[in-house]
């Protein structure tokens, strides 16, 4: 190797260069040189020759020369630390056997990148470098954008479920393989019993979950430590208290390394979640970091799914309360009724119907709607029943019973500032003898109720009257009719007649319309009359928004209340009375 051969060197950044082939080395000039004497730099005017190893020796790079027979001529401090067995005199087979197969190479505990470059007189030169610090911080941000990419899969899959069973399974689904082989999820007890959800892999096969309920002081020391917020100390009883809580089938507890971590919730931990790995699979720091990290999203998701699931609960109870109660069997009447909810997933909304038995055998029963939709009519219509329950038991005459109630709506309105009103048609129905039924209605602003009569003709009663809860003395109207056997009363909420449909959708169903749709219908039974009032107006609609739509049809049966009347026979005596005669 010439001074031409190493005078590319660039001393900016301490790595040599391929030599130029432009160039024409010294030695060539100087045939009765010898090849194996490796001359000076060519020094400056004026300064003593420069030998070239002096050079090398401070590259980053290691240098080993060989010559054209393959033989190690010259190796550079930087090689002789990064190759060890590479001594001069001897060859570099070792070495360009890996070379070979990756110029990237993991050679006595580092990396090294080799590369080859050609000389002169078929000599060669070997550059290595230690590259085992870039090494490690690519394979760093290699794991960190892995962890990264993993957690936001878990943040996307974890984001949807609602639902805390399928969101326990989302989250032991979803750790295996990466953080396990086996994870086990046990949420806080609940009543004395903790549920507990697991998911394994065998190979290559996708993680199969399975699920139980323990009790909860069957629990494990460690899980019910971590349970109540409380990092267990026992770390190294942890898999044999697993394994014998049977969640480790077939494993010995001497094979697997497991760690425990609490997943956050509200007050206290949400659940506890358990992974496990085989022989080898030790949790480093960054493992852990890792597994953290995933149960603050876990627990994030199921913190939030039990959350859900509560506000559930309690919106079904609320919903049910406040739905409309089926009107209460009376002798001589048939109910029928339908409902539909202005908005349908809340199966509540601001209709109301039902009714009230009396102690002298008849009823009281109404139908009503209150100002607004949804949660708030809901609610007022709650009241608004309430108040009803508690009136009817004072008074029973219909016009006065209905202004009871406005009073009462108007104090409890004006003390919570809502300003609500509502419509109301509220009647008192009795059996007769002759088993039709006689009514007496009191209407405060709704709709007149219809009367289907035994001849099919539809009849409108002259019913009118003021809102209830706006005024405090409302004229309340109040009429009288009888039904015979067969005949039937019909009640129904501005949601009917309203009803938006026809071409254009903007043409109101009307009470033309509901009559002829109701002419010949009088022989339907109660049930199936007022099904046919919402059918009828769901197809006007043809699925467009509407209001709250609801429907009370009270038919009179013809069952006569007639009092049971028992004969006695004379029993025939025999034998003379006191007086001497004789009975038969």
């Amino acid at each position: 190797m010439t001074g031409a051969d190493v005078r590319d060197l660039d001393p900016g950044d301490g790595r040599s260069s391929t030599p130029s082939a432009a160039r024409v080395p010294a030695w060539r000039q100087t045939t009765s040189r010898s090849v194996a004497a490796l001359p000076a730099l060519e020094p400056a005017q004026g300064q003593p020759a420069l030998d070239w190893p002096e050079v090398a020796e401070h590259l980053r790079e290691g240098v080993v020369v060989c010559g054209p027979d393959g033989t190690v001529r010259h190796v550079s401090p930087v090689a002789q630390r990064l190759l060890p067995e590479v001594v001069v005199g001897g060859t570099l087979a070792a070495v360009e056997q890996l070379a070979s197969l990756d110029p990237h190479l993991r050679h006595h505990g580092r990396w090294l990148r080799v590369r080859r470059v050609p000389l002169s007189a078929g000599r060669s030169c070997w550059y290595v470098e230690d590259v085992s610090d870039r090494e490690r911080r690519s394979e760093e941000l290699a794991a960190e954008r892995s962890r990264s990419a993993f957690l936001t899969t878990v943040g996307d899959k974890l984001g949807n479920p609602l639902h805390p069973d399928r969101a326990a399974a989302a989250v032991v689904r979803l750790a295996v393989p990466t953080l396990a082989e086996v994870a086990v999820l046990v949420l806080a007890p609940r009543s004395g019993r903790a549920r507990w959800w697991r998911a394994s892999r065998a190979g290559d096969e996708t993680p199969t979950v399975d699920r139980g309920v323990i009790a909860a002081t069957a629990l494990p020391p460690a899980i019910a430590e971590s349970l109540r917020g409380n990092h267990p100390h026992a770390v190294d009883w942890l898999v044999e208290q697993v394994v014998e809580a049977g969640w480790l089938p077939g494993v010995s507890a001497t094979e697997v390394a497991a760690r425990l971590v609490s997943l956050p919730g509200r007050d206290a931990p949400a659940g506890v979640l358990l992974v496990a790995r085989g022989t080898g699979g030790w949790y480093g720091e960054d493992d852990l970091d890792l597994v953290r990290a995933f149960a603050a999203r876990a627990g994030a998701a199921l913190t939030t799914a039990l959350l859900y699931r509560e506000q559930a609960e309690v919106a079904d109870m609320l919903q049910a309360s406040l739905l409309p109660v089926e009107p209460a069997a009376a002798p001589g009447v048939e109910w029928g009724t339908a409902y539909r909810p202005a908005q349908a997933g809340l199966r509540i909304g601001g209709d109301f119907y039902g009714s009230h038995r009396l102690p002298d055998g008849g009823s009281v029963f109404f139908l009503g709607d209150v100002s607004g939709k949804g949660v708030e009519a809901a609610v007022f219509t709650g009241q608004l029943r309430q108040c009803l329950h508690a009136l009817h038991r004072v008074e029973q005459q219909p016009a006065k019973l209905l202004r009871l109630l406005n009073d009462a709506l108007l104090e409890t309105t004006l003390a919570h500032g809502q300003g609500r009103f509502a419509t109301m048609v509220l009647g008192v129905v009795r059996p007769h003898r002759d088993g039709g039924l006689g009514l007496t209605l009191a209407g405060g602003g709704h709709l007149p109720p219809l009367v289907l009569r035994s001849s099919g003709e539809v009849e409108q009663l002259p019913l009118n009257g003021m809102l209830i809860g706006v005024v405090p003395d409302p004229r309340i109207g109040q009429v009288s009719t009888r039904l015979a056997p067969g005949e039937t009363c019909l009640l129904y909420s501005d949601g009917v007649t309203e009803a938006r449909g026809g071409r254009r959708g903007e043409e109101l169903l009307g009470t033309d319309r509901l009559v002829q749709a109701l002419t010949g219908c009088h022989r339907m039974p109660a049930p199936a009359l007022a099904e046919r009032i919402e059918q009828v107006t769901c197809d006007w609609l043809a699925q467009r928004d509407h209001d709250d739509i609801a429907v009370l049809a009270l038919r009179a049966t013809g069952v006569a209340n007639r009092p049971q009347r028992h004969l006695h026979a004379v029993p025939t005596v025999t034998g003379p009375d006191p007086e001497g005669a004789t009975t038969r």
